[in-house]
Order: structure tokens, then C-alpha cells, then sequence
């Protein structure tokens, strides 16, 4: 099976311009970018509930602390929110109604939690019907590190920015575009 597409910022855009225009548009547009701004797994995206994101003043978290049973491989992580993602997290949540902290982050229509494979059929959908062909409910988190490694953050950070307890295992995250080799091309002369 191949890689998750990569998506470059203007394709990003494409989805999210697309999904501006069909309902459940801000839950939609949350989960994907909680992918690619966060490099969460699809499955964690959809383990969210209400108080992982939110601080007890009502002010969104800087860091989502994911229990063992909400992460792919049982291991207890924590995953970084930066600034525009926070932004983003409370914008949704002003669309939503009250909820409990302990009530999912993400309903479906029907007001059910979603589970991992609902909402990997969610985004491949939308991935889709954006035509972004290649793409998959895994292309955020391949973006979010690709992204970082082209920026010069090392293969360390990456592995734990990704949940991964193997150097190997991010490896496969990371594509090299074409922009990528001429600029390390560049670095040489």
C-alpha cells in the first residue's frame, strides 16, 4: 500500500476550502488540522474529549496529554498545540454546544463519538472529494513531519513530536520533495 500523500500548503488550502462549504464544516476543518498542525494519528483525533483540550479557566491547552488507551500504541504521550492550532480549537468550540469535559471532543451526525475508523473514512472523503488524489487520513501527520524536517528540526524531535519510540519508525514520515534536494543541493556550494 503507498505512502499518505503530502499535501503542500496550497492543497491544504484546497481541502479547507472545500470543507468551508458542506456541514459539520468546523468539526471537519478541527480534525484535519489537528493532524497536520499537531501530527496527531486520526484515531487520537477522534479519542479527544472535551477537557484533554480545554484548562479548567476555559483557556485551550498548550499541550493535550494523551492517556495510553487513546494513543495507537498504548504508550502515554503529550502533544504540542502551537498558537494558530489554539486559535483554531476555540473557534470550534464556540460552535458546539456546552458539553461535559468528559464528553468527546468530535460527534458524529448522529451525536456519537467517532471511532478510530469513522473518522479515517471521514478524511479520506473529504481528501477525496477535494480531489486530492493520494491523500489519506494519514497525509496530515506525513505533512506535519515532513513539514518540521524540512524546517531543520532533527529526527529525534520528530520521533517523539510523532509518538514514536524508534528513531526507524519516523523515518517513513518523511518525504523529500524536489524543493527539499535543491535547497540541501545549495547548502554544498
Amino acid at each position: 500500500m503507498p505512502q499518505a500523500k503530502t499535501l503542500s500548503p496550497k492543497e491544504l488550502r484546497r481541502v479547507l476550502d472545500y470543507v468551508a462549504t458542506k456541514k459539520h464544516a468546523a468539526r471537519n476543518r478541527l480534525m484535519i488540522l489537528m493532524t497536520h498542525f499537531s501530527g496527531m494519528r486520526v484515531g487520537e483525533v477522534a479519542a479527544l474529549l472535551k477537557g484533554d483540550v480545554l484548562n479548567s479557566d476555559g483557556t485551550v491547552k498548550d499541550e493535550i496529554r494523551l492517556s495510553a488507551e487513546q494513543t495507537k500504541g498504548r504508550h502515554a504521550r503529550t502533544v504540542f498545540v502551537n498558537e494558530k492550532l489554539r486559535r483554531e480549537i476555540a473557534a470550534y468550540l464556540k460552535t458546539i454546544p456546552r458539553r461535559a469535559d468528559t464528553a468527546h471532543l468530535f460527534a458524529t451526525q448522529k451525536r456519537s463519538a467517532f471511532s478510530a475508523n469513522t473518522a479515517c473514512q471521514t478524511l479520506n472523503m473529504i481528501y477525496e472529494r477535494a480531489g486530492i488524489a493520494g491523500a489519506s487520513s494519514h497525509s496530515g501527520r506525513r505533512s506535519f513531519i515532513t513539514t518540521l524536517s524540512s524546517r531543520g528540526v532533527g529526527v529525534r524531535v520528530l520521533a517523539k513530536l510523532a509518538g514514536h519510540r524508534s528513531l526507524a519508525s519516523v523515518m517513513p514520515y518523511i518525504d523529500a520533495s524536489d524543493d527539499m534536494l535543491r535547497n540541501a543541493v545549495e547548502l554544498a556550494g
